[in-house]
């Protein structure tokens, strides 16, 4: 019996070998090739790839992501999907991580601040003995806990000179670590953290008009790609939706209105989710996707950038593809839970949201 596989991608013929019991995205990474993926426990779907050749299984999480996919796709989740022998897939790679080293180095707290009545700002520098992380906008980190455990948290900023992180924290009822970031956690406190992760960065080969859609905190990823491309001076058209339940959840609402003043082409649209709450601040109702297939239901000549809770990013996923979108143009950022407590969620362990 073989202990090592190999992995072919065949759009560009590389190829990395995978050790026993280790999925193709772990594999991929210890090669330094850079393949999509953002949830890493195989809710999120962002790193589903096609499966031309070879078998696979799913030891760890079931692929909840692959639920309702047709067969005949032949669609794998590479996060999760552990080879059984030689595969030959067909998955985008996102060449512009490769070379970013992912490390780990401890921070401390420079700045704490209440975006919302929920949600905390954070910002985090490099102790002096640190060197500063390195990372592309749309990325996250994990903080690290003790026991191997880890909270993932998009980075809202593009990289500072300085060396600045900035995060969105939402506290998380009877989630121990977002309760202890809220009430405890105090300015010069010190933080151990890994990253950069994920691949939801900006794709700057393209002139096409970008869709980006956020849902709550999902908006911190795409706050990091907006100022992006608005640093670049990009001249292409940017419209940006934001879905909250109600107003105080889009705490950085006069941000994103002024990014309108300052572009060359870009529209904010605010959308709430709640009748009464959208009536009393005269913003738009509805769920965001609806009002983006609203404005534009034709999406078959724009670029789609989208973050927010999984729920809202499964129902975007599967109607922009109907609205003409190619699904190689969708790119998208998925947090809920951890990938420890989704693990215990999906295993039906979990009653309490811990840290």
């Amino acid at each position: 019996m073989r202990l090592v596989y190999t992995v072919t991608i065949q759009s560009t013929g590389r190829h990395f070998p995978v050790a026993p019991g280790e999925t193709v995205l772990e594999a991929a990474q210890r090669a330094g090739i850079a393949l999509p993926y953002s949830c890493r426990a195989g809710v999120c779907g962002s790193c589903k790839a096609t499966l031309l050749a070879g078998h696979c299984s799913y030891p760890r999480n079931p692929p909840v992501a692959l639920s309702g996919t047709n067969p005949a796709q032949h669609a794998i989740l590479l996060c999760q999907a552990v080879p059984t022998g030689d595969l030959v897939i067909e998955a985008r790679e996102v060449t512009s991580v490769e070379d970013i080293a992912r490390r780990q180095l401890e921070v401390e707290v420079s700045r704490k601040w209440m975006l919302a009545p929920d949600v905390v700002g954070l910002h985090l520098r490099p102790v002096d003995s640190q060197s500063r992380l390195n990372w592309l906008p749309g990325q996250y980190l994990d903080v690290l806990l003790d026991g191997g455990r880890r909270r993932p948290f998009s980075i809202a900023n593009h990289p500072q000179a300085d060396g600045s992180i900035e995060l969105h924290v939402r506290h998380v009822a009877g989630g121990g670590f977002t309760s202890w970031v809220s009430d405890a956690l105090k300015v010069g406190d010190a933080l151990r953290i890994e990253g950069p992760l994920g691949t939801f960065v900006p794709r700057e080969d393209s002139e096409r008009p970008m869709i980006f859609m956020a849902g709550g905190t999902g908006f911190a990823p795409v706050k990091a790609i907006v100022e992006h491309f608005l640093a670049l001076g990009t001249r292409r058209a940017m419209r940006v939706y934001w879905g909250a339940r109600s107003d105080t959840d889009l705490y950085l609402r006069n941000l994103a209105e002024g990014w309108t003043r300052q572009a060359h082409d870009l529209r904010f649209q605010a959308v709430l989710s709640d009748p009464e709450q959208a009536a009393a601040s005269g913003l738009r109702m509805g769920l965001v996707h609806e009002a983006v297939l609203e404005d534009q239901p034709d999406l078959s000549d724009v670029d789609v950038y989208m973050s927010g809770p999984p729920a809202m990013i499964d129902a975007g996923r599967k109607l922009f593809v109907d609205a003409g979108l190619p699904e190689g143009r969708l790119y998208y950022d998925s947090f809920d839970y951890a990938p420890d407590v989704l693990a215990q969620i999906l295993g039906g362990r979990a009653g309490i949201v811990g840290w």
